[in-house]
């Protein structure tokens, strides 16, 4: 409980600091409005029913992106690790596609697909799906050989090596690019909405921006923030259950 309060002391001095610097005089409304109206306003705006249909609708599309990512770049890493034709045919096009900016891809793939769902979708899984590839593949080309050959000296067919030995063995290195996909699927989600969108937190935050309403925008802010923190501490827990063999190993 006492390390649990602690990590909250850094987010407390910043609010604090937030709402100093803009009570003071040291920073102009326009550029950071008090945290104090920022916060009134998130009520305003979730009590009013504003918030929540474009809140909804970015994390649908967050959602659905990220998950496809996992879904197609976990196996797709392990296998090229696992079969080295596959490696060698997918590894050029991963060389090709990880210097590129995946905000480059959003106009795109709104050419392609358009201003709904599915451009925003596209963009996040692409943008996603290459840490995923890469940390499954790292992890499971890293498995030790002393584990494969005492499996194999113990009896475990080959068939039965990939989910008894290089899975577990390849886990933590895939949960952590997972959770660097989480973190850039958010930055997608809010890039993309602000290109080009008629919903989600994304484009209320850049109409807001536009038409003057700086707190309100700070409150759409704020909701991001707390979102993307809120994912990745959620994350976080769940990467630790699964990982407690892990962790008891590396005591």
């Amino acid at each position: 409980m006492g390390g649990r309060l602690w990590r909250g002391v850094p987010l407390l001095v910043l609010a604090l600091l937030w709402e100093g610097l803009t009570r003071g005089g040291l920073l102009p409304p326009e550029v950071l409005p008090p945290l104090d109206r920022v916060l009134e306003r998130w009520a305003a705006f979730w009590w009013g029913g504003d918030l929540l249909p474009h809140l909804v609708t970015s994390l649908w599309r967050e959602a659905t992106g990220f998950s496809l990512s996992v879904a197609v770049g976990v196996p797709l890493g392990i296998g090229m690790a696992w079969v080295p034709r596959l490696r060698r045919a997918c590894e050029p096009l991963l060389a090709l596609s990880y210097p590129v900016p995946k905000q480059a891809l959003i106009p795109v793939f709104m050419l392609w697909l358009g201003i709904g769902h599915a451009s925003k979708i596209a963009v996040i899984f692409v943008g996603c799906l290459i840490p995923v590839v890469i940390s499954s593949l790292n992890g499971a080309r890293g498995v030790d050989p002393y584990l494969l050959w005492s499996a194999t000296n113990l009896g475990t067919p080959r068939h039965r090596l990939l989910w008894r030995v290089i899975v577990p063995a390849a886990l933590p290195d895939i949960l952590g690019g997972i959770r660097m996909a989480l973190s850039i699927s958010f930055i997608l989600l809010v890039t993309s909405e602000i290109l080009a969108a008629r919903a989600g937190l994304g484009y209320l935050c850049f109409f807001l921006g536009e038409s003057g309403a700086y707190e309100e925008m700070f409150a759409v802010v704020l909701t991001v923030v707390l979102l993307g923190f809120g994912a990745d501490r959620l994350y976080v827990q769940g990467m630790r259950r699964l990982l407690v063999w892990h962790l008891e190993e590396g005591r």
